[in-house]
């Protein structure tokens, strides 16, 4: 079936200009850069801000899939929870998908859009020569496959253990670099202590 069966797939939200931020405003806006295809969201790197309800303004609800249409890498996000007494709104660079069917779990969805298949659609079908986007139209157009939710299900544990493991690894490459840091700095101090005993004598 097509994602438009689905779900409704709307642009972020329109700011003139740079998303001005305005403390204690109460609403925060998520940006390009304040999400990754394997953290997520990163809420204390939002700013709050303000904006125009004169806009048709929908803001954003926990179990939304946050999509990144602009640019070469194009990827989904859900949005599994939203920070208490706060709304939130959409960069223009996403498209929302929300209303999401029943029969879909959220997480599966943005999942499936991240595999080879869809990817290979979104890069086909991405237009612009410079900065490449891809059109609400376009995307209502992914064909996707919706198995039985306890499949669903299944997938989601499996890709939540792969996400563990991936950080879990991130943090041992991390640690080695550190640990192959400090090497050097004694291998360096160690020979500037050297050449120290040396002169004296």
């Amino acid at each position: 079936m097509k994602i438009k069966q689905i779900t409704n797939i709307t642009a972020g939200h329109t700011f003139r200009g740079k998303i001005p931020e305005v403390k204690k405003s109460g609403v925060i806006a998520i940006q390009m850069k304040n999400l990754s295809i394997v953290d997520g969201i990163d809420w204390r790197s939002c700013i709050e801000t303000e904006v125009n309800s004169k806009r048709g303004l929908k803001y954003l609800n926990e179990g939304d899939i946050l999509f990144t249409a602009r640019g070469g890498n194009n990827f989904a996000v859900t949005i599994d929870k939203i920070p208490d007494n706060k709304r939130v709104v959409a960069a223009p660079q996403f498209h929302v998908l929300s209303n999401i069917n029943k029969a879909v779990i959220p997480e599966y969805l943005a999942w499936l859009l991240n595999r080879t298949p869809c990817q290979r659609y979104f890069q086909r079908e991405a237009a612009g020569s410079l900065t490449k986007s891809l059109r609400i139209k376009t995307m209502e157009e992914t064909q996707i496959i919706i198995p039985s939710l306890q499949t669903q299900k299944s997938i989601i544990n499996l890709a939540k253990t792969l996400k563990q493991e991936q950080h879990i690894l991130k943090q041992l490459i991390h640690n080695g670099e550190k640990t192959m840091n400090a090497i050097a700095n004694d291998l360096f101090v160690s020979d500037a202590t050297n050449k120290q005993i040396t002169e004296k004598n």
